[in-house]
């Protein structure tokens, strides 16, 4: 049964609010190391698990991070803001910017990963897009690093009849990414459709995105539509829950 002090919560929660407070105060700034299981226990006089549950909650909320051999630590990492609507404008892909562009902040964000294959279509691909399952598609996908950390990990989905030969099917598809290519094809994408869910990664994706122990990722898989609304991309995306905070502007 966990420890309970002589309020309703927890020991090692209570234990975690102290030290979370403590590091909104700037007690503890980005890159401190955090006070350990040993110096815990010492101080609340708590069993080691308790201690290690406590610091346990900083790391599943990704305000902290372990370092093998060293302790745990404040995250230096500053979240990135993915803006949802303005990334997708179609002023900034057509004028040769990536989508990257609206939320990099000016911070260094590259592609160290990039594949391009032709595969049958999942069927949850060809339903969306109005293949038969098994139809060929053009599959990219890439890994996104920022700071030097990854973040993201994309697959793209396109009709491999629709891309055929164009930069699409190349590593670097040139200014505007994807969406200008699409247009130059003349298959703009004018409407936009995003689902977002949130779990637990798999074990590849945890390795691929370097996460620490029991952060989740979100899940979002964004379809993009023609005007006459045939779906012509499945963008499925995987993203460190703790390196993004999402953003929606609406107008009312």
């Amino acid at each position: 049964m966990a420890n309970r002090g002589a309020g309703s919560r927890p020991k090692y929660q209570r234990i975690a609010d102290d030290l979370k407070r403590a590091v909104h105060a700037g007690r503890y700034g980005p890159g401190d190391r955090l006070p350990g299981e040993n110096d815990l226990m010492a101080t609340y006089e708590v069993a080691r698990m308790t201690a290690r549950q406590a610091l346990g909650v900083l790391q599943n909320e990704g305000l902290a991070e372990a370092r093998k051999g060293a302790g745990v630590f404040v995250r230096s990492f500053r979240p990135l803001r993915r803006h949802g609507i303005q990334r997708l404008a179609e002023e900034a892909w057509g004028n040769g910017r990536s989508l990257w562009s609206a939320d990099d902040d000016g911070r260094s964000v590259t592609v160290d990963r990039v594949s391009v294959d032709e595969q049958p279509a999942p069927a949850r691909v060809a339903v969306v897009l109005g293949l038969d399952e098994g139809d060929a598609v053009c599959v990219r996908s890439r890994r996104y690093v920022l700071d030097g950390k990854p973040v993201l990990l994309a697959v793209s989905y396109l009709p491999a009849a629709l891309v055929s030969g164009s930069a699409i099917t190349r590593q670097d598809t040139g200014p505007g990414g994807i969406y200008a290519r699409l247009a130059d094809l003349g298959h703009k994408p004018v409407h936009f459709r995003e689902e977002i869910r949130s779990r637990m990664p798999s074990a590849d994706e945890a390795d691929d995105l370097e996460l620490t122990m029991g952060t989740p990722v979100f899940l979002i898989a964004r379809t993009a539509f023609t005007a006459d609304g045939g779906a012509v991309e499945v963008n499925e995306m995987t993203l460190d829950s703790a390196s993004y905070v999402l953003e929606y502007d609406f107008d009312g």
